[in-house]
């Protein structure tokens, strides 16, 4: 894929979609959203169908603080997107979407490759938006053998001179086989993925970066499946993640609990959660509509999310697949809903 050369790195350039053609569908079947999805298989319930929780999860504790410098509020999630939108700068997509929901995005994603400069001509954000600054990672061995620390200290100090509080989403997605900082790409284990992200986190802190709420962030499943490669396994420690974060994408009709309930299950008594990339097919009539409508109630239901950041974009060269809300007016108005909500006042 070519490049288009910015500070911030659009998730086209991290994807990899040329690359789908040579996987079998049933592996990996949204590349897209830099995710391996299950197989279409009646497992799944349709969109419609209801995500009230398991008795296993109503029972789950969850933890009612928490999220660094950018605090879980109890009862409350934070919604926010990425925005890619055609022919649309950011700001003109800011304004679009505050034009249509009557607010502005709490969460702004904004991707970075692993060299660039991050928060480099950041953007003028809402005076409530938070950025969340998903940066690339790199081979282990880049970082932990020391020959990336002065570009790691340069990337601390412009996010220490931001100013305002931000999430750090750093090497998302690391028990997939897609990027080159997963386990799969880097000898098959996940020891190096955590030393990594605790060198990080230390030049980090060194540098004086203590406004960051530290996101981390599996996808929903894993790809391969295998001991070394489970979620658990890539888990830095409580005293270095701020947020667990996990993407999940309806393509073949998974259930908004088919997706998250997972790493919510896990996660959630120690950790507030953040759904850090959503998005869902359009299918034709409500289908599109009625999942949004799903969603919402499986975060109305789920206390321990503390923020929403859904995949809304129409840019991805090569993927027939608009992301994002309004592709139908039924989808705008479901989301207009739950925006809406008191759930989503945070």
């Amino acid at each position: 894929m070519s490049r288009h050369r910015s500070a911030r790195v659009t998730r086209r350039r991290v994807l990899g979609l040329g690359a789908l053609a040579a996987v079998p569908a049933v592996t990996l079947a949204v590349r897209e959203a830099g995710s391996p999805d299950a197989p279409d298989t009646a497992a799944a319930p349709a969109p419609s169908a209801s995500s009230r929780p398991s008795p296993s999860t109503t029972a789950l504790r969850v933890v009612t603080h928490g999220g660094g410098p950018v605090p879980f509020v109890a009862g409350k999630a934070m919604l926010g997107s990425y925005l890619g939108l055609k022919g649309k700068t950011l700001q003109q997509s800011l304004l679009l979407r505050r034009q249509q929901l009557g607010r502005d995005q709490r969460i702004v994603n904004l991707f970075y490759d692993w060299t660039d400069i991050l928060l480099s001509a950041a953007p003028v954000l809402p005076a409530r938006s938070v950025p969340m600054i998903s940066w690339a990672g790199t081979k282990y061995a880049d970082i932990t053998g020391g020959a990336s620390d002065a570009l790691i200290a340069r990337a601390g100090r412009r996010v220490a001179r931001y100013g305002r509080p931000v999430m750090l989403r750093f090497s998302w997605e690391m028990n997939g086989s897609w990027f080159a900082w997963g386990g799969a790409k880097n000898g098959g284990h996940s020891d190096g993925y955590i030393a990594s992200w605790r060198r990080v986190h230390k030049i980090f802190r060194d540098v004086g970066a203590r406004n960051v709420s530290w996101v981390w962030s599996p996808n929903w499943n894993s790809s391969p499946t295998a001991d070394w490669n489970t979620t658990q396994s890539y888990y830095p420690g409580d005293a270095y993640v701020d947020w667990v974060g996990v993407s999940g994408y309806n393509l073949h009709r998974e259930s908004p609990a088919a997706l998250f309930d997972g790493v919510y299950q896990q996660f959630a008594a120690r950790k507030p959660i953040v759904v850090t990339e959503v998005g869902a097919v359009d299918r034709g009539g409500s289908t599109k509509a009625d999942w949004i409508t799903v969603f919402g109630k499986w975060v109305q239901d789920r206390p321990g999310v503390g923020a929403v950041i859904w995949f809304d974009t129409d840019t991805h060269p090569g993927y027939d697949e608009k992301w994002r809300i309004d592709t139908d007016p039924q989808a705008l108005a479901a989301y207009r809903a739950m925006a809406a909500g008191e759930r989503f006042s945070g």
